[in-house]
C-alpha cells in the first residue's frame, strides 16, 4: 500500500470508529461514503482482518473490533503529532496566529486589558481568543496555550501556577456614604450579597459562607441575593451599587485601583485554594509563538503586580 492511500486509509478508519457510520466519516473528511467504506476494506485486507462488526440496522451499524480499539488511542495520537509538525512547517520563527483559550471573565477583567502590550511585543503574532465556561479539548479546538483556574491538574496539558489570589467582600463606594452601614463583618448579613455561580462550590471554589465563617460571623445562613454565573459581571454588579460582591483579587484588581470599588474587611485574609495556571499540551511546548505568550504572561503577571 502506498504511503498516501495509507494516510488516508487510516483517517478514514478513525473517522468510522469515531463516528460508528460511514456516512457520518464520510460528511466529516468531505468525501464520499463509498470511497469511505473503500478505503477502509482497503485497510482491512492489508492488514488481513476485519476492523468492524458491521450491523444491519440501529443506531450504531459500525462497531470497532476489541484490536482496532486497543489502536485507536495511538492512532489518534499519530495525527495530534502530524497536525503539530504542519503547524511547525506553516510557523515562522516568530510569527503565526496563536490561539488562547481563558474564561469569559479572565478575559474581560485581566486579559483584554494587557493584550496590547504583547501585541506591541510580538506584531507578528495575531492572537485568537477562545472564551469559554467550560474546559475545551485543546486538541479538537486546536488551542496552543490557555489560563486555568483550579487545583492545576488536567490530564494531558501540562501546567504551571500563574497567579494566586485573595478573596475578599467589594462594594461601590456609594454604599460607604453612610459611616455606620459596614463597619463590621456582621453587618453583611443584613446586605444584599451578589453570588458568584462561575463555578460549582464544590471545586474549592470560594463562596459568600466559606468567607463569613472565616470572619467569624455566626450567622451564616443568608442565602437571598443576585446570583451570577460570570466573575465580571458579578463585579460589575457591584460596581453599579446592587449589592457587596465576593470579589477574586486577580478580577478585581483594576477595578480597586480606578477606585470604582472598594475593599471591604482587609484585617480578614482569606487566600483562596484554587490559582491561575498557564496550561498547554506538552507537545506543544516548543512552539515560538507558545513559548512568547508564555513568557509574555509570566512577566505581566510581575509587571502589573497582581500576583
Amino acid at each position: 500500500m502506498k504511503a498516501p492511500i495509507y494516510l488516508n486509509a487510516l483517517r478514514a478508519f478513525e473517522a468510522s470508529a469515531r463516528y460508528q457510520s460511514f456516512s457520518a466519516a464520510a460528511e466529516k473528511l468531505n468525501v464520499t461514503p463509498a470511497a469511505v467504506g473503500q478505503l477502509v476494506r482497503t485497510l482491512e485486507e492489508w492488514l488481513g482482518t476485519p476492523l468492524f462488526h458491521r450491523g444491519t440496522s440501529g443506531k450504531m451499524r459500525l462497531i470497532p473490533t476489541e484490536a482496532a480499539e486497543l489502536a485507536l488511542p495511538d492512532i489518534r495520537a499519530g495525527f495530534d503529532k502530524l497536525t503539530l509538525g504542519l503547524e511547525r512547517l506553516k510557523e515562522g520563527a516568530n510569527s503565526g496566529i496563536i490561539t488562547v483559550a481563558v474564561s469569559p471573565a479572565f478575559a474581560a477583567k485581566w486579559l483584554l486589558p494587557r493584550i496590547d502590550t504583547f501585541q506591541s511585543a510580538w506584531p507578528d503574532i495575531s492572537v485568537r481568543l477562545d472564551t469559554n465556561l467550560k474546559a475545551v479539548d485543546f486538541a479538537v479546538q486546536k488551542v496552543d496555550i490557555g489560563v486555568r483556574y483550579g487545583l492545576g491538574n488536567w490530564p494531558g496539558l501540562m501546567s504551571e501556577k500563574l497567579m494566586e489570589e485573595e478573596v475578599y467582600p467589594v462594594c461601590s463606594p456609594r454604599l460607604l456614604r453612610d459611616d455606620l452601614r459596614l463597619r463590621k463583618p456582621e453587618d453583611l448579613t443584613r446586605e444584599m450579597l451578589i453570588h458568584d455561580r462561575s463555578m460549582d462550590y464544590q471545586t474549592g471554589f470560594p463562596s459568600w459562607t466559606a468567607w463569613l465563617k472565616k470572619a467569624g460571623v455566626a450567622d451564616i445562613e443568608k442565602r437571598n441575593g443576585m446570583q451570577i454565573n460570570n466573575s465580571a459581571a458579578v463585579l460589575q454588579a457591584a460596581i453599579d451599587g446592587s449589592g457587596i460582591a465576593l470579589a477574586r483579587s486577580v478580577m478585581a484588581h483594576d477595578d480597586l485601583a480606578a477606585g470604582r470599588l472598594v475593599r471591604l474587611f482587609p484585617e480578614i485574609k482569606f487566600v483562596s485554594t484554587l490559582a491561575y495556571y498557564v496550561v498547554y499540551r506538552p507537545e506543544c511546548s516548543g512552539l515560538s509563538k507558545l513559548q512568547a505568550f508564555r513568557q509574555w504572561l509570566f512577566e505581566e503577571v510581575i509587571e502589573s503586580g497582581v500576583r
